[in-house]
């Protein structure tokens, strides 16, 4: 017995800037993930591209763990399991590598056992796996989502489209950054007036996304995370600060290092090479 199915994940960048675990946007980048369902027993990963040194290939890779995970849940038996990884997003990076893995696996398992579960589903299981839900919400519902958790742990999202003049472009360093190791730079408690000022500029930002592209540098200024990060990434704060100052609005992708650009014209692309 043989059954294979196959998916292909976006990366994602969260935040956005003030957006911090609520806002993540769906880009062009793309992982594809075959898995097969075999009588031979064990879990055997092959990996091509981005991981192909460093991540592992067998039971403990995250889509494998995930998909084998998500199988007993939907009470699906499965013997032996082929995966086969083409990989273009940066591991480490602030692109959701991890998100994309997670979604990847959940997919692959309702496509191979035919469970009866909705991409609202996935998406609770994902961000119960992941712990937030900003970069999940985007690798399964595409475009520009804003993510919520309910006191209870449920996850909500709103998925919508961004201004076509927008075009996101990502500066990816050679460093890699764990997401642990950079939340752990982040303070228990932040000032009122912080708290206020990212309110504003994020609300701001989802306008700006939406329909009012010229608010874009406004709308992507931060107070709650990037500052406490800047020893962590200080390349790539020299990166976002000339890029700023040059009037394009730029953040920091997601925990790091990576540079999210939302351009919006050919001039300004231009500048980012």
């Amino acid at each position: 017995m043989s059954r294979t199915a196959t998916v292909s994940v976006p990366a994602t960048s969260a935040n956005l800037g003030p957006g911090f675990d609520s806002l993540g946007i769906a880009l062009e980048i793309r992982d594809f993930i075959s898995a097969t369902v075999s009588d031979e027993p064990g879990v055997r990963v092959s990996i091509v591209g981005q991981g192909s040194d460093s991540l592992p290939k067998d039971h403990t890779h995250l889509v494998a763990k995930t998909l084998l995970n998500a199988c007993r849940e939907f009470e699906f038996e499965i013997i032996g399991l082929d995966i086969e990884c083409k990989n273009a997003i940066p591991q480490g990076r602030g692109l959701g590598s991890s998100a994309a893995a997670i979604v990847a696996g959940l997919m692959l398992a309702r496509e191979l056992s035919g469970a009866d579960a909705s991409d609202v589903d996935l998406f609770q299981m994902a961000h119960a796996i992941e712990g937030h839900p900003d970069n999940v919400a985007p690798a399964i519902f595409g475009a520009l989502t804003i993510s919520w958790v309910e006191q209870d742990g449920f996850a909500n999202t709103v998925s919508m489209n961004i201004h076509p003049d927008i075009l996101p472009i990502v500066g990816v360093p050679a460093t890699e950054l764990s997401t642990k190791a950079a939340r752990g730079l982040l303070p228990e408690r932040v000032a009122h007036a912080d708290a206020a000022f990212n309110v504003s500029r994020a609300a701001l930002l989802i306008a700006a996304l939406i329909g009012a592209p010229d608010f874009l540098l406004q709308a992507t200024e931060d107070r709650l995370h990037q500052q406490y990060r800047q020893s962590a990434y200080p390349e790539s704060i020299e990166v976002l600060t000339a890029l700023r100052g040059a009037g394009i609005a730029a953040c920091i992708s997601g925990a790091g290092p990576s540079v999210l650009a939302l351009t919006t014209s050919e001039n300004q692309a231009q500048a980012m090479q």
